[in-house]
């Protein structure tokens, strides 16, 4: 048995694999292939209609909101939030809890002014930053809510005193959050909604189009929200694609339900990593991330070994990032307990012959 722990693209259930290669074939009974149909038909318009829809009620976003399917990643997002909604000569205050926070904060200082109000760096990013104070005059406030490379979540969403924006690709649709919190979130897909190649942006109505610059007109949340998406041809595939899994996801009684379902992988994981005298985990207790579980071994020299042992046993996408090292368990919505059960048996296993 396969056991996809890869940190993304994401794994996604089976029932969306099967649905959507049989819209490659023919979507809809329409005789045409998902990849060929246009995005300005009645049939795919009905599609982009639906996601919002889901979206929506699976998020409970308010009235007041726009939802847009956008392309380039997070990481165009890191240019665009800044481009949006930081006027010139205005600051924006950001929470270095990560590489992509980090990142985020980088592309910002190419429009204006950046406060960093709190950095982990120092401690390699093992914990998330607290006891900061948010400037009354920042254009907005930025927090990555999970850290996909380190392993820590950030769970006490801050009180912010100007609009909240959040980075939350590795884990929306994971846990419930009140939408109204916020004035922007942002995620690319392919961690918990779909296939790599569509972006999600929730923002405001009363954000967008303030920020007095002159944009160009695919990196303008005003032209994408009067457009519906559709002011270009958007990644149909992609789209389709996060429909079946939101789809999916509210069949299994929602995010209330995988929340559930996600505390019980992760505490279950990070129970064996603390109880197996062969591995240590990396991050501060009270920050662990439920979607990326990181870990070492105590003995560096016993990493190889493991890693080509589990995978050997099925464990997929174990390594850690490039950037830090050990392993790292992506546990994503569609991940099932069995795969966790599976792991934990081979870290068990390799500490019997390895103890």
């Amino acid at each position: 048995m396969k056991c996809n722990f890869g940190a993304g693209p994401c794994i996604l259930p089976q029932e969306v694999f099967k649905q959507a290669s049989e819209a490659v074939l023919n979507f809809n009974d329409t005789g045409l292939s998902i990849l060929e149909i246009s995005h300005r038909a009645p049939e795919f318009e009905a599609v982009v209609d639906e996601s919002i829809s889901l979206v929506k009620e699976l998020l409970n976003v308010p009235d007041g909101y726009s939802i847009l399917f956008l392309q380039g990643g997070a990481s165009l997002q890191f240019s665009m939030v800044p481009m949006n909604l930081l006027a010139e000569g205005q600051t924006a205050a950001y929470l270095d809890s990560g590489s992509w926070a980090s990142k985020a904060a980088k592309e910002a200082k190419l429009f204006g002014n950046v406060h960093i109000v709190a950095s982990s760096k120092e401690a390699n990013y093992s914990y998330v930053p607290k006891g900061y104070e948010i400037p009354a005059d920042a254009a907005y406030f930025h927090v990555t809510s999970n850290n996909t490379i380190f392993g820590t979540e950030l769970f006490d969403i801050p009180s912010s005193p100007v609009p909240l924006v959040s980075d939350m690709s590795s884990d929306i649709f994971s846990r419930q959050i009140n939408v109204a919190d916020f004035g922007l979130i942002y995620a690319g897909a392919q961690k918990n909604m779909g296939p790599a190649g569509v972006t999600l942006v929730i923002v405001k109505d009363e954000l967008i189009g303030k920020s007095g610059r002159k944009l160009p007109s695919m990196l303008d949340y005003k032209i994408q929200a009067d457009n519906k998406s559709l002011y270009n041809t958007p990644p149909v595939f992609a789209i389709y694609a996060s429909m079946l899994n939101l789809r999916w996801l509210k069949s299994k009684g929602g995010v209330a339900q995988i929340e559930k379902e996600n505390i019980a992988k992760a505490t279950a994981l990070y129970a064996e990593i603390d109880r197996n005298p062969l591995f240590k985990g990396t991050c501060a207790v009270e920050d662990r991330s439920r979607m990326n579980v990181c870990f070492v071994m105590e003995s560096p020299e016993l990493e190889k070994p493991f890693l080509k042992f589990a995978t050997e046993r099925g464990m997929v996408g174990i390594k850690g990032h490039r950037s830090v090292g050990g392993f790292r368990a992506s546990i994503y919505n569609a991940l099932p307990i069995t795969a966790i059960h599976a792991l934990i048996e081979t870290m068990q296993e390799f500490a019997e012959q390895n103890g």
